[in-house]
């Protein structure tokens, strides 16, 4: 049985329990659950930050670096006086002011092949805010081994995408959902994308991108609306446009 509302996340969450699609029960389901965030870093902040607002009771921190002065511009988690300091646990500091109903676990390494099962494991939902395409790859192929949603986004100057990886799951029609490498069958060769220390990007915009991943996991954990599942929606700040873009399984029996 979910864990009762205290009065004082009753008054908290009142906003959300005013919803329909939420309510108490949804909020119940949003205090039990556990929550993966893979990278305190431009998508990592606002996820984190929205999450603990939302009341996920316990959201679970992956990043081995530490916050540098040219992160603030849009790392939003991080404040000046942590520069120097873990990111996991700068977040996790942020996280306490904000909610204290919120148990964070703060995970200060590097996902490596022979640790991401392990860490993934008792989680409810991974969400990858990672920088790098080896991280992106271990993830959607270890979330699918275990039957954990997957919420994945990228950005890159001033256009950012996201989608939701189930591909244990079916459509309607039977068919499988697509997995990761429906969408990218292998990642870039080294060097020809370039980071965002190289080429700049936006502060804002990993602020879009990653409040989009917050919302798909809130909707996940209620039940609420359409999952981002075989759709990959894409965001061109410069143009203030959106599009979804359907994609399948490539192959039906794989």
């Amino acid at each position: 049985m979910a864990e009762a509302l205290t009065p004082q996340e009753i008054d908290r969450y009142s906003r959300h329990i005013l919803l329909p699609e939420i309510g108490g029960q949804g909020q119940q389901a949003l205090k039990a659950a556990r929550v993966l965030v893979v990278g305190a870093g431009g998508l990592g902040a606002p996820v984190i930050l929205y999450l603990a607002a939302a009341g996920i009771g316990t959201l679970g921190i992956v990043d081995d670096d530490v916050v540098s002065l040219s992160n603030l511009q849009r790392q939003v988690v991080h404040q000046t006086s942590a520069i120097g300091t873990s990111k996991v646990d700068s977040a996790r500091d942020t996280v306490a002011r904000l909610n204290p109903h919120v148990t964070v676990r703060p995970l200060p390494f590097r996902l490596t092949p022979d640790t991401v099962s392990e860490t993934l494991a008792g989680y409810d939902i991974v969400v990858d805010g990672s920088d790098n395409f080896g991280t992106r790859y271990l993830l959607a192929e270890a979330t699918e081994t275990l039957r954990i949603p997957l919420v994945t986004g990228a950005v890159g100057r001033f256009d950012g995408s996201l989608t939701v990886l189930m591909p244990w799951t079916s459509d309607a029609a039977g068919r499988p959902a697509p997995r990761y490498r429906d969408l990218f069958p292998e990642p870039p060769p080294p060097g020809t994308v370039p980071s965002c220390a190289e080429a700049g990007i936006v502060g804002a915009l990993t602020g879009v991108i990653g409040t989009l991943q917050a919302m798909e996991v809130v909707k996940l954990v209620t039940g609420a609306g359409d999952p981002l599942v075989g759709r990959l929606l894409l965001y061109d700040a410069l143009a203030a446009r959106f599009e979804t873009i359907l994609y399948r399984r490539r192959r039906a029996d794989l």
